[in-house]
């Protein structure tokens, strides 16, 4: 079994293009039927912002993998000195379950939720075919970076302006330099949303805030899932879920709106039917786009087994021998 953690993660390398094809592909095996991955529980004790997620999965087709992501996120971490989200994933052998891999890898969280992201994105390009891309960021924690470095590789020539915001300011040195001269630090999250038809949440905020009505025919990012008051989204018809199932709960955006306004999953598309089925061609130019995704398992266990192959092939990680029989 290999041990893999964010340093060999960066070895392996970082290909946004290639990460978003994972996820694409993981997504037309899933609609073959040969994946599976349960409804994902959440473990809480004593402090209720704490929790610990188990996602198991498997994904088939021509190279197929199962495991497990057992995911700790506690906000309050920071006061710590310690990430708010701890990441660990096993890959077992489908054929036999004999384990293959350890992760200890935030880097992992992140690259999947940023590729996930840039599948979507993507589509909304293809469908839309907006002359530029103006790209704006609500929080600026490791997630929101990645966002910026995904869609920089994406969008390339298209991405004329970016505007980031963070409640505890940014330093323009860890913009990267690639994009610095196009980017504007913003002192409050309405100018960011407001200015930008690519736009993304990426915060761990406690409260709801955004009370303003999107941009006309803007690409809604909702990567943190609890940023909308239900008002400002109600109104938006173009809403994209990776799985309704997972996404209507845990008080999410879209749970908000199934209560109050009565959301149904008739009334939403999936990010399989954006990607096999052309699911945004059915909306106008000027509809806002509002992606949801709640973050599957078998997203987790096809990246993680992409890098997993990428170790096996190049000499990378640290073996963990077996123990001997007694």
């Amino acid at each position: 079994m290999l041990y893999l953690h964010d340093g060999h993660i960066r070895e392996l390398g970082i290909d946004w293009r290639n990460l978003t094809g994972i996820i694409e592909n993981v997504i037309k095996i899933k609609e073959e039927g040969d994946c599976a991955h349960p409804l994902k529980p959440y473990l809480r004790f004593r402090d209720p912002a704490n929790r610990i997620i188990a996602m198991p999965a498997f994904v088939g087709g021509s190279r197929p993998m199962s495991g497990i992501k057992w995911i700790a996120s506690f906000p309050h971490n920071s006061r710590l000195g310690m990430p708010r989200a701890h990441n660990t994933i096993i890959l077992n052998d489908p054929a036999t379950g004999a384990p293959l891999a350890f992760f200890y890898s935030g880097l992992l969280n992140g690259l999947r939720t940023a590729a996930v992201s840039g599948v979507m994105l993507l589509a909304y390009m293809a469908a839309r075919q907006p002359a530029e891309a103006r790209l704006g960021i609500v929080g600026w924690g490791p997630v929101g970076r990645f966002h910026l470095e995904m869609c920089a590789e994406l969008l390339g020539e298209k991405l004329q302006r970016v505007t980031l915001y963070d409640l505890k300011g940014i330093d323009p040195e860890t913009v990267p330099a690639s994009v610095r001269a196009i980017t504007d630090i913003a002192d409050d999250w309405r100018p960011v949303y407001r200015n930008s038809n690519v736009f993304v949440t990426c915060t761990v905020s406690a409260e709801r805030y955004i009370d303003e009505a999107p941009r006309a025919g803007a690409l809604l990012l909702g990567v943190s899932l609890r940023d909308y008051k239900p008002e400002s989204v109600s109104k938006v018809r173009a809403i994209v879920v990776d799985d309704w199932r997972e996404v209507c709960r845990e008080n999410t955006d879209v749970e908000q709106l199934h209560l109050r306004y009565g959301l149904q999953e008739s009334n939403v598309r999936t990010l399989a039917d954006v990607v096999c089925r052309d699911g945004l061609a059915g909306y106008a130019k000027e509809e806002p786009v509002y992606f949801n995704p709640m973050g599957l398992a078998i997203f987790d266990i096809g990246v993680a087994g992409y890098y997993w192959r990428e170790a096996v092939r190049l000499g990378k990680g640290v073996k963990l021998e077996e123990a001997g029989s007694s």
